[in-house]
């Protein structure tokens, strides 16, 4: 299988790259340039890297990217600093998404597309709906009017949600909904749930980045755990956060 993965020179991408490489996968990354990428990575047999900036290539060259491909994951985000948060594109989660989209239509493959999107417990899943206190909701609007990212982040699940559905057959997808990102050296045992079992933000837990990245790769590589989640916006906790805090 040859997976594309966008997003991989962040911290969570990182460790999604290293995990498929030693499952056997075969990688292709995108990353800009001046962007930097480990070294031992860079030279494994099984990574492609493409070095440019994605929402600046044209139709023909992402489907060229898409082709050949059983999997795209996307861990892309906003820099935290003034200009990734307030600067220009504001919705590079969003449009990043759509364009996979419409290059896996274009290429028509036979076999469906497995579609892993990082985001976020911070964004609901509209489809159940989840419940959420009145003060949660509060801060949530808040933060749609003061952090484009956030917008950005509901946007791009929602329209996975509703403008490809789970129902599409050229088009699969799942949403993983890691809480408050930690850096580990090991992936450690984990918890996945569909939908969050604490306030995302009075009462947030833990995930580990390398959790993350081992999730993701167990939806692209294991069919029991695609079918499981397929269309739906699962949220992953650290093990020890999976349970909310008394009192």
């Amino acid at each position: 299988m040859m997976v594309l993965v966008l997003g991989a020179s962040g911290a969570t991408g990182r460790r999604l790259v290293h995990e498929l490489l030693a499952r056997g996968v075969c990688v292709r990354i995108v990353i800009r340039a001046g962007s930097e990428f480990p070294d031992a990575m860079i030279r494994h047999e099984n990574l492609t890297l493409v070095r440019a900036d994605f929402l600046a290539l044209t139709e023909d060259e992402i489907a060229q990217l898409v082709d050949g491909c059983g999997a795209v994951a996307s861990c892309l985000g906003h820099t935290l600093s003034l200009k990734g948060i307030y600067g220009q594109p504001r919705r590079l989660v969003t449009e990043a998404v759509r364009r996979v989209y419409r290059a896996v239509e274009r290429n028509a493959a036979q076999t469906p597309i497995r579609f892993v999107l990082m985001n976020s417990t911070g964004n609901s899943n509209r489809d159940i709906p989840e419940r959420v206190s009145f003060a949660q909701d509060c801060v949530i609007r808040l933060l749609r009017l003061v952090l484009p990212p956030h917008v950005d982040n509901e946007q791009a699940a929602d329209f996975l949600r509703t403008q490809v559905g789970p129902a599409d057959r050229g088009f699969e997808w799942v949403i993983v909904r890691p809480d408050a990102l930690t850096d580990h050296d090991q992936v450690t045992d984990y918890r996945v749930f569909p939908s969050p079992v604490r306030s995302a933000i009075f009462d947030s837990g833990t995930t580990s980045r390398i959790n993350v990245g081992h999730f993701m790769a167990e939806l692209i590589t294991n069919d029991a755990t695609w079918h499981a989640w397929r269309g739906q916006m699962p949220v992953i906790y650290n093990a020890e956060s999976a349970v909310p805090q008394r009192g």
